[in-house]
């Protein structure tokens, strides 16, 4: 999701590789859920996100849609975000001891906060969003650990490569005033990237990377 915000406004004016240390590191957040509530439609779920949630829930995708997740349109794209339930807007997955329930799973929006991504020449770095978490003693804990994923450095491609690859797809979104075409392509990356399950005796990012060439392959024709 774009934010049309200053960096200065929102960070400690740093940008931080994946082996840098940023103060970050809330203690397992020590009974605070806060992050885990009111966030509405925001924390939004990239292909790996659906996947590992699928695999950790013993669901397909399509039957998370509903309860777990919901689909919305962001930046002109449709994609999927997690669900807030009940008069608090809590995370679905939050459980009633306030801790998430499917911590191992969570999306790379969850694995990232109180960091966000700030994206430009194709790649991106790290920000620490200053306003967004109440604690005040987090300690300092290298990237790569805090976000907490296997192989960062593919992992750090594959987010990179989606993100810049959505932008592409809005561009033919924006540069179009066919309801067909844009109905088509939205549906085409909802069903191709989310829908549709990776198989789990495979690598993910391989499955992935076909899809992409398939995808882009369209998209040139498309332009």
């Amino acid at each position: 999701m774009l934010r049309n915000v200053e960096l200065s406004e929102i960070s400690d004016g740093k940008l931080y590789d994946a082996n840098d240390m940023v103060k970050a590191d809330c203690h397992d957040c020590e009974g605070c859920c806060d992050c885990c509530r009111g966030m509405g439609n925001t924390v939004v779920l990239d292909p790996l996100d659906v996947h590992r949630l699928s695999v950790f829930l013993k669901k397909t995708p399509e039957e998370l849609i509903g309860r777990e997740i919901a689909l919305d349109v962001f930046d002109g794209n449709i994609l999927p975000h997690l669900c807030m339930t009940g008069s608090g807007e809590q995370c679905v997955f939050l459980n009633a001891r306030g801790r998430c329930s499917i911590h191992q799973a969570r999306p790379g929006f969850c694995r990232l906060f109180p960091l966000g991504r700030y994206y430009e020449n194709g790649s991106f770095r790290y920000f620490l969003q200053v306003h967004e978490c109440p604690k005040t003693n987090r300690s300092k804990i290298k990237v790569r650990k805090w976000i907490d994923t296997p192989d960062v450095k593919t992992y750090e491609a594959f987010v990179s490569d989606w993100h810049y690859f959505l932008k592409d797809v809005q561009e033919v979104l924006y540069g179009t005033e066919d309801t067909d075409l844009i109905k088509n392509l939205n549906l085409y990356v909802v069903n191709r990237f989310y829908m549709q399950p990776y198989e789990e005796n495979r690598d993910f990012y391989q499955q992935f990377y076909e899809r992409m060439k398939e995808a882009r392959g369209l998209i040139s024709l498309e332009v």
